[in-house]
Parts: C-alpha cells; structure tokens; sequence
C-alpha cells in the first residue's frame, strides 16, 4: 500500500503473549486512538482478528485498515509477529477486501441480524439431528436435511469450520459461497453446493419445536430459531492487510494442496 502509517492502534487478546507483544511495541512506536489511527494492529488469533473487525466496524467501514500479528494458534488471518520493521511492513503488505456475510435470523425476540466474517452456521440444539429445508433465490433446492447442522462460508472463511467439515476451500478473489452439511444423515451422499456471492439462501427449520436450531454468524449465537436468510453483504467492505508473502489469496491456494 502507498499509504504512510504513522499512527498505529494496537489491540491485543487476553492471552498473555498478545498482551506482552502490545507493550513491546507500544514502547517502540507508540499508541493512537483507533479514530485518529492510519491503521488498526490486531494482537491474537483469528478469533481475535474478527472481534477486532466486528468492535470497530464503523472506522473499519470507513476504510480503517486491519493488520493482524499472530499471538494465538493457527492465525490463518495474521501475520507473523515482530517488532522491527513495522511501518515497512505495513507500507509494503497487500491488501485484501472482505465482505462479510449477512445472517437475518427469525428467533424468539427478533428477528436478529448480524454479520459474519468466516461463516453462518445453523447446528442441532439436541440429541437429536436437525431438519432444514433449503432455499437458494426462492427456489427450493432441498426440501429435508437431516443432519447436525449446516453452514455457508466465505472465500475467507472456507479454511476455517467449513474445512473441517470437510466443505471445498475457495480462492479469495472467487465469486462464490460454500454450502457444507455437517456431519449429515439424509440425504446421505450430498457434501454440499458452491453457491454465487450474490445468491440468496434461506434456511427453514423443521420440526424447530421438537428439534430446535441455533443459528451463529461467527461467534454470535441465536437460538431457537425458525427461518435464517443468508447473503453476501456486498455494500460493506473491509480492509485487512497482509504482508507481501503471506497474501491471503496465496494462504488459501497452499491450504487446497496442504495434506
């Protein structure tokens, strides 16, 4: 990016290596308002990195851009941690635009609508398996899933939930969503659908009395629900940085050969 990044605001998890890492580099470049800042450091795992997104949604809206450092496990969504050098590497990373999913869900109270970064997931509140009719575009695609759930993953969240559930991973700059059953029972031999960024997908929850069904957009949950709409919120972009070397796009690509 040709954007100067002067002043930084440094965010950290409650894990101590993220909070140790947040002093350090406070002492070395100093710390800003996230309003007054040219760009938002997250301090933690991909966990971290989505509350970091979804606490400062309307600076991020606006164009705040995101770099995330990894203090956490995995951190498919950040870069490696160090403390030299990080104006540079801010001047230098790539950037990549995020639109997260939107989650309008019929519940006791609502209806509720939030937004996802990773995925939606629709998952059996019981012992027994749920029962989800499926619609894309108002056609209905099919009419009983009986299974402990299912969810709709973007490009950037295909690596996450949906790969374990052994859903396909996604190019970032792919059109598309991933439409993964979870550990499904009938009908037996369906493993999903890729679905265009632009459809609309509905699911209706069967027997919700009997079976009843939550429905969580990341890490927020809504239980009991009827009816959840699914679609890419195409008006809301978001910016997150990467350096030159660990683009995303290239991240997802290694993750389809990763054995």
């Amino acid at each position: 990016m040709s954007k100067d990044f002067k002043k930084l605001a440094f965010k950290a998890s409650s894990r101590p290596s993220a909070k140790e890492a947040r002093t350090a580099l406070i002492e070395r470049y100093g710390d800003h308002d996230p309003a007054e800042a040219d760009a938002i450091v997250a301090l933690g795992g991909d966990g971290f990195m989505l509350e970091t997104l979804t606490a400062h949604m309307p600076l991020v809206r606006r164009g705040l851009p995101v770099y995330g450092m990894n203090r956490g496990t995995i951190g498919f969504l950040m870069n490696d941690y160090a403390l030299d050098d990080l104006p540079a590497r801010l001047n230098n990373a790539e950037a990549a635009i995020i639109h997260p999913l939107k989650m309008i869900a019929d519940a006791p109270g609502g209806p509720f609508t939030e937004l996802a970064f990773n995925e939606v997931s629709l998952f059996r509140q019981t012992g027994q398996a749920a029962h989800i009719k499926i619609s894309v575009d108002g056609t209905e695609r099919l009419e009983r899933l009986i299974a402990d759930g299912v969810l709709v993953a973007t490009p950037a969240g295909s690596t996450a939930y949906n790969l374990s559930a052994h859903g396909p991973v996604l190019p970032l700059t792919s059109d598309i969503l991933a439409l993964t059953p979870i550990s499904a029972f009938r009908p037996r031999r369906w493993r999903g659908a890729i679905i265009g960024s632009n459809a609309r997908i509905v699911f209706d929850v069967l027997d919700g009395e009997k079976r009843p069904v939550s429905a969580t957009a990341d890490n927020i949950e809504h239980r009991n629900v009827s009816r959840v709409e699914v679609f890419q919120d195409l008006d809301t972009s978001l910016t997150v940085l990467f350096d030159e070397d660990h683009a995303l796009d290239e991240k997802i690509l290694r993750e389809q050969f990763a054995t």
